[in-house]
């Protein structure tokens, strides 16, 4: 019985709900970004991604962890794009 079992009262599909969500984008615009954050969107800015997830690997430990912060910081130089064209 290795396999995770969907029993109890968190059984079933695993979905982030709307309010988590809302506290992410809340504190990601609070606090900014971190330096080793900011880092590695300069360097998926020159296209050098595989560096990137490198660089990102070691900071924050594991290939899981640090695959899902590359997916998240690899939208925010379009983002700011967007925000700046928006802006003027």
């Amino acid at each position: 019985e290795a396999q995770p079992r969907a029993l109890g009262l968190s059984k079933g599909h695993k979905v982030t709900k709307n309010h988590t969500n809302f506290l992410r984008y809340m504190i990601r615009e609070l606090c900014g970004f971190a330096p080793y954050e900011w880092h590695a969107i300069e360097l998926l800015k020159v296209s050098k991604d595989k560096w990137a997830l490198k660089f990102i690997k070691k900071r924050v430990g594991t290939h899981i962890h640090a695959k899902r912060k590359h997916e998240e910081l690899s939208n925010v130089p379009a983002a700011m794009r967007k925000a700046a064209v928006k802006k003027d």
